[in-house]
């Protein structure tokens, strides 16, 4: 009897240690499914961080600075130095405008064919290198728009230019010219010598029923 018990005891201690193996053997086998989404995680996390990161700066171009700011320049060719806007696109003046706080360019032909310089309200453009007028806005009475003046100038764009260096709209009806920092309209002379010198046929004067007039 006394064997049996003794023989019984070696073999429970014999069996224990091989029980502790696998037993931990368990233990870490349950565990390494719980920690390895956690490691995923911690991983994959920089990732979309980096993704949203790369929309932000792709939005941001887009969405940097106040709705319809614009950077003014000078540009210097035949028909003298004249003021710049947005994308570099010649800035015109309109003769029948008698004051740099109003405008009688109001129609929606008119502002289609001569689209306003306008910018937020409250704020004007820092004056380029070049221009030593004064630069001035106004209320427009028809859309409540804020516009830009130069020199006692209301400045307007010219649907018909479409890169910088254009000036299509020089001399059209005789009353509308490429604002010369000097505040003075240039010459129909000057716009028909800059006309001569290579603007495009396209470049012709519509007539006054193409918004040209007023």
């Amino acid at each position: 009897m006394m064997t049996t018990t003794r023989t019984r005891a070696m073999r429970a201690i014999a069996i224990a240690p091989a029980a502790m193996v696998l037993l931990a053997a368990c233990a870490s086998a349950k565990a390494t499914p719980s920690t390895a989404p956690a490691s995923v995680v911690a991983s994959s996390a920089p990732s979309a961080g980096a993704s949203g990161n790369a929309s932000q700066a792709a939005a941001s171009p887009a969405g940097s600075g106040a709705a319809g700011s614009i950077t003014l320049a000078t540009a210097t060719g035949p028909l003298g130095t004249y003021l710049t806007g947005k994308n570099g696109l010649t800035l015109y003046y309109f003769t029948k405008d008698t004051s740099g706080d109003a405008t009688v360019c109001t129609d929606p032909e008119c502002k289609g064919t001569w689209p306003p310089v306008t910018v937020p309200a409250g704020s004007t453009p820092t004056a380029p290198s070049g221009a030593s007028g004064a630069f001035t806005t106004f209320v427009r009475s028809d859309d409540s728009t804020t516009q830009l003046s130069y020199d006692g100038h209301p400045l307007y764009y010219f649907a018909g230019d479409t890169k910088a260096g254009d000036t299509n709209g020089q001399d059209i009806g005789h009353v509308w010219f490429v604002a010369d920092v000097t505040g003075a309209t240039p010459s129909a002379a000057a716009g028909s010598a800059a006309a001569g010198s290579g603007a495009p046929a396209s470049a012709a004067p519509p007539t006054a029923s193409g918004g040209s007039n007023y």
